[in-house]
């Protein structure tokens, strides 16, 4: 619609500026006036994502009984107000802020008697008249919590409170909580909760994420480990859920390096084990229908590869985390490992694609902390750990981490991370539009910093492009972004990739982008390369950085300078060795200069010294979701 200003009009505007009836001038001539046949601004029809958006899929607070009963005490107001740019204060008295606020967060409170701690605080009737309650109850308050917790924890599967009242009243606390919290535009909020399933120690966890609002999530409770411990019950329920309110739901796994060998196997589940049962196409097709994305990095270790699986990576030994299982039980076999890392699971899915015709493991990357604390820091220097009895102190680096009781599993504070966040492409600030781009995969993993990353591939994608203002416009038009699908290859094409990096602003230049490359070659073998596509400072050669960016980092003064790297990198890349009869995924890894770790950031602050062998630097840094091809 076009709305013409009458002449009267705008010499009356004219006239209350003083300038007078010769204002007649400054009318438009009438063939502008008219309808143009092109709009003016370049805007108007953009429709693709525009922004990156900051979050935490996977934070816990105090209405998790393995936090609440184990020291923790901000709960999920405290988690909301933190996540959102509030100052609150922590379990042992630390004043404690964000850089900058999160545009989203999820408290993903575990499902296993949701809100326990909360109800003994309050001296709840419910857990009152429930025996098992009342006797943790009493200890709690008696000042025993810590054996009433390890009572709670050795029942693992077994729900000895069992008062199904108490979990709708929690999920009803929950849900409003999270409704109170959203901001559209401006802070989102999402329904969620933890599965909790460790059959054995095994880690089996999803963090489960709906779409919608109360007015769908309260027509049903969480499901836990109590109802099952096998995913594909937990999938079933998802689809109940859709069926029977018209809502959206998906789930991310995590931890897959503590699942010995279960997270990413290619047989079924029976109880704590493989069945001997080989996942069918009916299975491949729920798994990736419901889990579209994988947390591979967080605070109990990075997930996207392992030196002993991608022994030509430097940078395949990132915070890694060999402790067994959750209880510490059955040390860690190269065998496992397979099944338990992000890129060779991609690979895997390539050849169960092959051999199914669907791909189970075609999942989209993030990061998150799984914090216990209701304190989502992942930055080194701000580094609150992951539950309330590991915040900062002089001696938390040794601090051993045991899980279930089991000594087996002494995993020293020093080797646990601080990391990391969920990154999302989308158009705006809201459930709709964060949850659409998760399921789309849209999304990148990063081990805690807030840098930026954008990938494209397609078929005739220019050099000159990548360097482009509005070079996303043309990927966005002519290709697919992380998370899409490129086929039907033009003869002698090869894809190419175009990509940019930006440094947080408020932290380390960026080092180099490189792109991982997996394919399954002709004889039904898994393959995997990496090139450097952009180095800072120093030349490529043969597909590698020629040299080291180098390393500012003063670890006795936990300081660091950006005298070196740089605040952007970009990248236009073609397969040099592309097959188009060759399934195939790239994924891109961006990587930050040198900085000091959170060991170093405390060994200054404290005046202390590291235990031995502690890391004290790292390099923070970035996955994709991979963009994949598939012959026609």
């Amino acid at each position: 619609m076009v709305i013409r200003t009458s002449s009267s009009l705008v010499l009356a505007i004219a006239a209350s500026f003083g300038m007078g009836a010769a204002a007649q001038d400054i009318l438009p001539p009438a063939d502008i006036v008219a309808t143009p046949k092109a709009e003016y601004s370049p805007y108007v029809d953009d429709h693709f994502p525009n922004q990156v958006l900051f979050g935490d899929t996977h934070l816990h607070s105090s209405w998790s009984t393995d936090s609440g009963m184990a020291g923790g005490v901000l709960d999920q107001d405290d988690g909301y107000r933190v996540s959102r740019g509030e100052e609150v204060t922590s379990a042992l008295g630390w004043r404690v802020k964000l850089i900058r606020p999160l545009d989203f967060i999820v408290m993903a409170d575990h499902a296993e008697n949701l809100g326990l701690s909360d109800f003994i605080s309050r001296s709840d009737p419910l857990v009152l008249a429930n025996p098992v309650g009342k006797k943790w109850h009493d200890m709690v308050k008696s000042g025993d919590g810590y054996n009433a917790f390890l009572e709670w924890l050795r029942a693992n599967d077994t729900d000895l409170i069992n008062e199904p009242k108490m979990l709708s009243t929690a999920w009803d606390g929950a849900t409003s909580n999270a409704d109170k919290y959203y901001r559209p535009g401006i802070f989102t909020t999402f329904h969620g909760f933890e599965w909790t399933s460790h059959p054995g120690g095994n880690n089996l966890h999803r963090v489960v994420i709906f779409r919608d609002g109360k007015d769908r999530t309260s027509q049903i409770l969480p499901y836990s480990q109590y109802d099952s411990t096998n995913p594909e019950d937990l999938w079933d329920y998802m689809a109940t859920y859709e069926q029977s309110t018209g809502g959206q739901v998906l789930a991310i796994p995590h931890n897959g390096n503590l699942s010995n060998g279960l997270m990413f196997a290619l047989e079924t589940i029976d109880g704590s084990e493989l069945s001997g049962e080989a996942i069918d196409a009916d299975y491949a097709a729920k798994r990736i229908r419901w889990e579209p994305l994988a947390e591979v990095t967080q605070q109990k270790g990075d997930g996207e590869a392992h030196p002993l699986l991608s022994p030509d990576d430097a940078f395949a030994d990132f915070e890694t985390m060999d402790a067994g299982n959750l209880n510490g039980q059955g040390a860690k076999t190269k065998e496992m490992l397979p099944a338990e890392y992000a890129r060779e699971a991609l690979k895997v899915g390539l050849m169960t694609e092959a051999n199914l015709g669907v791909n189970p493991f075609k999942f989209g990357m993030i990061g998150s902390t799984d914090n216990h604390t209701a304190l989502p820091t992942s930055r080194e220097e701000n580094n609150f750990s992951k539950a309330s009895f590991v915040e900062p102190s002089p001696d938390r680096a040794f601090h051993p981490l045991v899980a279930a009781e089991n000594p087996a599993l002494s995993i020293m504070e020093a080797d646990v991370g601080a990391s990391g966040l969920a990154a999302v492409w989308a158009r705006e600030n809201t459930r709709e539009a964060i949850w659409d781009a998760m399921a789309r995969k849209e999304t990148y993993a990063t081990s805690g910093t807030r840098l930026r990353v954008r990938m494209f591939g397609g078929w005739d994608f220019e050099v000159d492009e990548v360097v482009r203002p509005d070079f996303a416009r043309a990927g966005y038009a002519r290709g697919v972004p992380m998370g899409g699908d490129l086929s039907n290859a033009p003869d002698g094409a090869a894809p190419k990739f175009m990509v940019r990096a930006l440094r947080d602003p408020d932290g380390a230049n960026l080092d180099r982008v490189q792109i991982v490359k997996g394919w399954l070659d002709a004889n039904g073998e898994t393959q995997e390369k990496i090139w450097d596509l952009a180095c800072a400072d120093r030349e490529i050669v043969d597909g590698v950085c020629d040299g080291k960016v180098g390393n500012t980092v003063d670890v006795a003064d936990a300081s660091y300078t950006n005298s070196i790297g740089r605040a952007v990198l970009a990248a236009h890349w073609s397969d040099p060795e592309f097959d188009p009869d060759l399934k195939a995924f790239y994924y891109v890894r961006v990587l930050e200069i040198p900085t000091p770790r959170w060991t170093a950031y405390d060994a200054k602050f404290f005046g202390v010294e590291m235990p031995e062998g502690a890391a004290m630097q790292l390099q923070d840094r970035a996955y994709t979701s991979p963009i994949w091809y598939t012959p026609s």
